[in-house]
């Protein structure tokens, strides 16, 4: 009997001491202390405005090619007897070399027959002459009261057969001078400083009147076709019609291969006046000089038919601000940093230019903060510990972007805020 009333009270014992410790416990807990929270400024890059006068380059690309182009044709007919060493796909030559020479015989031959014609020419011309001043000795002894008529005095004083005789006369120089020119066509010639791009006749090869000899093209200048958008055509400063290379804009001219740059200096020299009627572009002209670094052989040369990227530079903008362009989010909005230290909205008006930088044209004063570190909508108002600032007309080189004339790039964030940068990228918009 007592063991089964052991049993049943031991569950409430149990259950009452439990009770009383946690009671104990309750009444020895420590005193709770209530602490205010701490609000942690965002930090962030600032760069303070300072407004400029910039020249905004514009990015186009191009092929070079060269300023002329001959394909060289035979003028006579015959065998061709030598050609020069340089004769060759790829050969230079100078500006009145020799190319090759077709067999001059035949021309000799009809040089010297047309200088005999000549010399019996000028032989009947003496002879006319000295009869024409008999006959006038001869009329002049006639009686004066003798009927004489204009035509019976001109045939009498032999003035038609003078007349032949100059004819004859002139024909024959004209005989001879073709002869002398035919004779000089034998030796073809190179009519300007060129590269040998394509032959068509070798040593040996008889040649007719028209046919093909070689193609060239001339080194002394080159030229690149560049496609400008007509949105953009505001920034530059075009050519006149009467303007050429002396006034025209610097263009930076360069390929990267393989991450080796190489650059060119080159001058907008034209335009071609009329836009594409597909593209809507204009196509500016850039010439560049000695392309093929023939007075300058340190230099690396430029050859036709190379693809190049070109920065073309514009004409001066008036107090633009230019800022990175990820700072830029939706709506064409940026942070500024207020007196109180606190994030704000700021809308902005920007120049339609692409790359890195975007330039501000309104919205922004001198002396004003903007933010470089991209924060999303939800740090509106929120106080900012500045980390570094430093003016927007500082900028380091952009190394992304080669070129000696490039759009000035952009001061950026430092490396500790990086981060933030994939993330603003994502909610901002690229407006310009």
């Amino acid at each position: 009997m007592s063991s089964v009333l052991n049993k049943n009270l031991l569950p409430f014992l149990l259950l009452a001491g439990a009770s009383a410790f946690s009671f104990l416990l309750y009444l020895n807990r420590p005193a709770s202390e209530i602490s205010e929270p701490v609000y942690v400024p965002v930090t962030i890059d600032v760069a303070e405005v300072v407004k400029e006068d910039i020249r905004i380059a514009i990015q186009a690309q191009g092929t070079v090619s060269p300023l002329r182009e001959t394909a060289l044709v035979s003028e006579i007919k015959g065998s061709i007897v030598e050609v020069s060493p340089e004769f060759n796909v790829g050969g230079y030559v100078a500006q009145g070399d020799i190319l090759l020479r077709i067999d001059p015989r035949n021309y000799q031959t009809n040089l010297l027959q047309a200088q005999a014609a000549l010399e019996s020419a000028k032989s009947n011309l003496a002879q006319e002459k000295g009869r024409a001043q008999v006959a006038l000795q001869e009329w002049q002894r006639l009686p004066s009261d003798s009927q004489r008529s204009q035509a019976a005095k001109d045939l009498y004083l032999r003035k038609p057969q003078m007349a032949q005789a100059e004819a004859h006369s002139l024909a024959a120089m004209a005989d001879l001078n073709t002869a002398r020119d035919d004779l000089e066509r034998t030796i073809i010639r190179a009519p300007y400083d060129a590269l040998i791009s394509s032959k068509s006749a070798e040593l040996g090869q008889y040649v007719g009147v028209g046919t093909p000899l070689a193609d060239i093209f001339s080194i002394d200048f080159a030229e690149v076709r560049l496609a400008v958008p007509q949105s953009k055509l505001a920034y530059l400063e075009l050519p006149g019609l009467t303007e050429r290379e002396a006034n025209g804009a610097a263009v930076d001219l360069y390929t990267d291969v393989s991450g080796e740059v190489n650059h060119w200096p080159a001058r907008m020299h034209r335009t071609e006046g009329t836009y594409d009627e597909r593209s809507r572009v204009l196509y500016v002209v850039a010439r560049i000089t000695d392309p093929y670094a023939i007075s300058d052989p340190d230099k690396q040369p430029l050859r036709i038919g190379t693809f190049v990227n070109a920065n073309i530079q514009g004409k001066t903008q008036s107090g633009l601000v230019a800022l990175p362009r990820y700072i830029l989010r939706a709506g064409n909005y940026v942070w500024v940093v207020d007196e109180q230290q606190r994030l704000r909205n700021r809308k902005v008006s920007i120049l339609r230019t692409g790359g890195e930088t975007m330039y501000v044209t309104a919205g922004l004063e001198a002396g004003d903060l903007v933010s470089l570190t991209a924060l999303d909508t939800s740090f509106a108002g929120a106080t900012v510990d500045i980390v570094s600032k430093k003016p927007t007309d500082i900028r380091p080189p952009d190394t992304n972007a080669p070129g000696a004339i490039p759009e000035a790039p952009a001061a950026g964030p430092s490396a500790a805020l990086t981060a933030s940068k994939e993330h603003g990228t994502e909610n901002g918009n690229d407006a310009g």
